[in-house]
């Protein structure tokens, strides 16, 4: 915990951009309760709630191309403003949508806000190796994961209590307002950055990208590694499993909110625990202690109070693996490329997410129990386990100075 505050103490560019993540992120989050809450009330099914799950990852799978250029030419500070307006429009219009007949405007909307909360995300993390390197920008993914992390508990926990008490309208207002606040802090940034002067085409800028990719091979190994954490998309999971096993017991969104804060509540332990102990060496069995915790979860899925201690588990796990596998990245790429390659992986991850959101909707409309499904997504990590011990043995990779 010492070297994140110490980071932040002696970086105050970091420090401001931590609380916009912080602020961010929990927004991006806060309704989404509301939003899974919503369709429950109105009747949808298994697929319609997996289709809504995809929309928030698909966005991202489809701007990425354009993104990445944008992000190598255009001014951070700008693109954050803008992503911030959107976020607000979209989120204050939500609160129009109160019937099944309305279903076409949730889909659209839900689908632009999260492209902008993906691009904003995408800005930051490109933003993070332009300011830090090495040991310093381990250390920056590691607290940007905790923030995540913090903001998807949080989020999620009090949405839940929000919608439970005084609805879904409120949960959408009080979203819009943090979004207010994030406009403020960003409006007065101050970020001193050189992008690199480049003048060609957009569509020449993308095919360079694609090309530095294409010839190293070490580079696009890194982004299906971490593409491999979309498998952890669980938001259409813990909807379906609240509304079948635990209706009884508990609200469905307090369900939906309690465990997703239990996974969470790891998600932020996790790499205070870790970040000390991983490295590159150590990282394939990462990859084995997650496909573990996922089978211990699957096991338990059924039983309220069994989920919430194996979601805790699974979160303990994952965030380290997100933040080491996304520095590992940034470490192997060429500066000038930073912005695209980042949109390009972002845009495979959530490509993988809206599969597998879809995925479980398919599976559990095809009949198979949600315990077997999440057995699927936990063997995911046990092959990745040994596809990266593959990786690390065929190329060079670079230790953290």
């Amino acid at each position: 915990m010492k070297r994140y505050v110490t980071l932040l103490r002696n970086e105050p560019l970091l420090r401001r951009l931590s609380l916009i993540q912080l602020l961010a992120y929990f927004g991006a989050w806060f309704s989404n309760v509301a939003i899974y809450t919503l369709l429950i009330q109105m009747g949808a099914d298994a697929a319609t709630i997996a289709l809504v799950a995809a929309l928030h990852f698909l966005p991202g799978v489809f701007q990425a191309p354009l993104s990445g250029v944008i992000l190598d030419r255009i001014h951070p500070k700008r693109l954050m403003i803008f992503l911030t307006l959107i976020e607000i429009l979209c989120t204050l219009s939500l609160i129009s949508v109160d019937n099944v007949g309305m279903l076409w405007l949730l889909y659209v909307l839900v689908f632009i806000r999260m492209g902008a909360s993906s691009f904003h995300f995408t800005v930051e993390m490109s933003l993070l190796p332009r300011i830090l390197e090495g040991k310093s920008l381990q250390t920056a993914n590691e607290i940007h994961s905790i923030i995540w992390s913090l903001s998807y508990t949080l989020g999620m926990a009090l949405s839940g209590l929000v919608v439970y008490w005084v609805g879904v309208t409120t949960a959408f207002l009080l979203d819009a307002g943090l979004f207010v606040i994030v406009l403020i802090l960003a409006s007065t940034l101050k970020i001193e950055i050189e992008l690199s002067e480049n003048s060609a085409k957009f569509t020449a800028m993308m095919k360079e990208a694609f090309v530095y990719i294409r010839n190293n091979p070490v580079v696009y190994h890194l982004m299906i590694l971490h593409a491999i954490l979309g498998f952890t998309a669980f938001d259409a999971l813990v909807a379906l499993a609240a509304k079948q096993y635990y209706s009884q017991i508990i609200a469905v969104s307090l369900g939906i909110g309690l465990l997703n804060a239990a996974r969470a509540f790891g998600l932020v332990i996790g790499p205070i625990v870790l970040g000390h102990w991983i490295n590159n060496a150590r990282l394939g069995w990462l990859f084995f202690a997650e496909a573990g915790a996922i089978a211990l979860w699957a096991l338990l899925i059924d039983n309220f109070y069994g989920s919430l201690i194996a979601s805790v588990a699974v979160g303990f796990v994952t965030t380290t693996l997100w933040s080491y596998t996304y520095t590992l990245l940034q470490h192997h790429t060429q500066s000038d490329f930073y912005g695209r390659v980042i949109a390009y992986n972002d845009m495979v991850f959530l490509g993988v997410g809206a599969f597998v959101s879809l995925l479980i909707g398919y599976l559990a409309v095809l009949g198979m129990t949600l315990g077997m499904i999440t057995l699927i997504l936990g063997g995911v990590f046990l092959i990745a386990a040994f596809y990266y011990e593959w990786v690390r043995r065929t190329y060079e990779l670079k230790e953290f100075e």
